[in-house]
C-alpha cells in the first residue's frame, strides 16, 4: 500500500523500549526428531503513518495505531464515527470535520499541533487496541530533532497513554485524553471535550 507524506513530515523509524508480548501461534512438533516449535504469525505486519509535524509544532497528539478504516484511506482518524476531528475542531474553533483531509492537516499545523501514533508497526486483527500484538514503538527521540519547539505531548486514550511516563521523563508536559474512538462510549462528546480543551492550553 502506498503511503502519502503529511505536511512537515519528518519521517519515522522503528525503535524504543516498549514491545507488546507476542501473541503468535506456535506450531506443535509432531515427533521428537523434528526441530523445536517455531512461532508462526497469524496476521501480516501492519505499518503506521509518518508524523504530521513541523519545526514550530509545540503540541503533539499521539494515538495508538491507525484503525482499519484509516489504513485503508491512508489518513489519520478516517473512521466516520471517530470523534478526533470533531473534538479538535471544537477546541481550535475550526470546521475540521467538513474540510478535505489535506486541509485539516494544514489547519492543525497552523495551530502548531501535530499528530502521530505511539506504535510504528504491529500485528492486529480488526481495529481494537486489545488485539494489537508484536508491536514496535516509534522513534520518539526524533521529535526533539525535528520539532525543537515541542513542549506538550497528549495521548489519545489509555493505550497511547502507556507512553506518558516516557515522554514526561523526557521533559515534556503531558496529558492523557479520553479516547476519541467510537468504542469508548463511556463519556459523552461534551465530557470528552472538557478534557480535550487541554490540548490547546
Amino acid at each position: 500500500m502506498s503511503k502519502t507524506r503529511a505536511p512537515g513530515d519528518a519521517g519515522r523509524s522503528v525503535g524504543g523500549e516498549w514491545v507488546e508480548k507476542p501473541g503468535a501461534r506456535v506450531k506443535k512438533a509432531r515427533t521428537e526428531a523434528e526441530p523445536v516449535a517455531v512461532p508462526v504469525s497469524a496476521e501480516p505486519l501492519l505499518e503506521g503513518f509518518p508524523p504530521v509535524v513541523a519545526a514550530d509544532t509545540h503540541t503533539m497528539v499521539f494515538g495508538s495505531f491507525p484503525g482499519v478504516a484509516s489504513l485503508s484511506a491512508t489518513q489519520y482518524y478516517a473512521h466516520p464515527q471517530n470523534q478526533f476531528w470533531r473534538l479538535l475542531g471544537a477546541v481550535l474553533d475550526e470546521p475540521l470535520p467538513s474540510l478535505p483531509y489535506a486541509e485539516r492537516l494544514i489547519r492543525l499545523l497552523a495551530h502548531r499541533i501535530g499528530v502521530w501514533d505511539v506504535l510504528a508497526a504491529c500485528e492486529r486483527t480488526g481495529s481494537l487496541d486489545a488485539a494489537i500484538r508484536n508491536a514496535s514503538p516509534n522513534d520518539f527521540a526524533a521529535l526533539r530533532r525535528h520539532a525543537p519547539s515541542l513542549r506538550k505531548v497528549c495521548f489519545n486514550g489509555k493505550t497511547a497513554g502507556r507512553f506518558e511516563p516516557v515522554m514526561r521523563e523526557a521533559g515534556y508536559k503531558t496529558l492523557v485524553l479520553p479516547s476519541s474512538s467510537p468504542a469508548h462510549a463511556m463519556l459523552s462528546f461534551e465530557q470528552k471535550l472538557v478534557v480535550w480543551r487541554g490540548v490547546n492550553d
